[in-house]
């Protein structure tokens, strides 16, 4: 582990110093070992995520407001957490990759705790840990990505990352898939698959991925929670976080738009697991593009043209047309909206964050969007059931196009900090 630490050490700062400059621009090591972590996680993530909406719904029998509050919690408990992870990285001097480690670990253990949960509050309690994990690690990985990239290849270093992540969330369905169809007790067996290789993602994690202090964190400093809440005191901060929150609130879950796609074109529920495989292949594809494209012509640019991207998917399930086009274009738009926002507003929140505060920081827009889409999934999982799906999408979509057009005029500025 310590010569893996020192050699990613040297070829990254190798890539920053070289004075020809062909190296700079090359992927760090981080990138690619942390990429390779999220790749194995989210298999693990992507085999449960592929069969809960059908479990919970056609086997536990949960209306659409309960499956709504777990969508809700499992997508956005990790915000209370978030703040505490990021805080936590920046206040151990930069130990960014054993506060992941943590989450990683957490969100593995509570993989075999769905077989002994079968109604909604052991359900929602094994969520909402699972979504602690992930509320842990996830501003520290993203704060690693950051600070082992210069801020011209930010955006490709997220985008790669990402579509290493995507690689395994492309994977997971298919496992799920495979599993279910082999298996006579087919979600059991999804979910005790799904621990064991959440336990690899974790030993990649320990094994390969740099630990210590970063080199552009001094060790002598020790952020207070104080200094991170007054990071929202930077203008562009303050607005890229605002702006998430307010595109969160109109954002449905996955889950739902899997759930209304089946609905529309009458999916059987074998086949249900699959849908996610549209969502991925997009995603895959054009995330490093979209990434790059970031880089030269705006962040921001890409980021709103991605909800775009998310408002045309809704008006094409509120229409009438049920052609065998539909689901591929559904969630192909889907995907691309992913690819558009997902390392794109982090590559953005970057920009406007010292590097000693980087990962509370990215905390803190992260936490605004994942509290705004938990509210997201309550709401819609209430209007659903009170006024039926398409009433509900419909009032998602006047939402969204609502708050793109006022985040179009708060963008903003683009000032970068020495």
């Amino acid at each position: 582990m310590y010569l893996a630490d020192s050699r990613a050490r040297t070829s990254a700062q190798g890539a920053v110093r070289s004075p020809a400059g062909r190296r700079r621009a090359a992927l760090a090591p981080t990138v690619l070992a942390l990429g390779t972590v999220s790749l194995v996680t989210d298999v693990s993530s992507e085999m449960v995520t592929a069969v809960l909406p059908l479990y919970l719904v056609t086997g536990l029998g949960l209306s659409p407001l309960g499956f709504g509050l777990l969508d809700g919690i499992y997508n956005g408990f990790s915000a209370l957490v978030r703040l505490a992870g990021g805080h936590l990285a920046d206040r151990g001097g930069g130990r960014h990759k054993w506060v992941a480690g943590l989450g990683y670990g957490i969100s593995a253990v509570c993989k075999p705790l769905l077989l002994l949960a079968h109604s909604l509050t052991p359900i929602g309690i094994v969520l909402a840990a699972d979504r602690t994990g992930k509320g842990l690690r996830t501003a520290p990985r993203d704060a690693l990505i950051s600070l082992s990239s210069t801020p011209g290849t930010r955006g490709r270093a997220f985008g790669v990352h990402r579509a290493m992540d995507t690689a395994g969330a492309l994977l997971g369905p298919l496992v799920a898939f495979w599993i279910l169809r082999a298996t006579v007790d087919g979600y059991d067996a999804v979910f005790t698959v799904s621990f064991c290789v959440a336990v690899l993602g974790v030993l990649v994690l320990v094994l390969f991925v740099p630990g210590g202090r970063h080199d552009t964190v001094p060790a002598r400093q020790r952020p207070t929670l104080r200094a991170a809440l007054a990071l929202l005191r930077r203008r562009d901060l303050r607005r890229i976080t605002g702006c998430a929150l307010l595109l969160g609130l109109a954002t449905v879950g996955d889950s739902f738009v899997y759930l209304l796609l089946q609905r529309r074109l009458g999916v059987p529920d074998r086949w249900f697991a699959l849908l996610p495989l549209g969502t991925a292949a997009a995603f895959l594809l054009l995330a490093v593009v979209l990434g790059r494209l970031a880089d030269r012509v705006g962040r921001w640019t890409v980021f709103l043209a991605g909800h775009g991207a998310l408002l045309l998917a809704y008006a094409l399930l509120l229409t009438s047309w049920h052609g065998t086009g539909l689901p591929y274009l559904v969630l192909a738009l889907h995907g691309g909206f992913y690819a558009a926002t997902d390392g794109v507003l982090m590559a953005a929140a970057s920009d406007c964050v010292p590097d000693a505060l980087r990962s509370s920081g990215l905390a803190l827009v992260q936490t605004g969007q994942a509290l705004a889409r938990f509210a997201c999934s309550l709401l819609f999982g209430a209007a659903w059931t009170v006024w039926g799906d398409r009433a509900a999408l419909a009032g998602a979509a006047v939402a969204l196009a609502g708050c793109a057009a006022f985040c179009l005029v708060l963008r903003p500025r683009g000032e970068v900090p020495a």
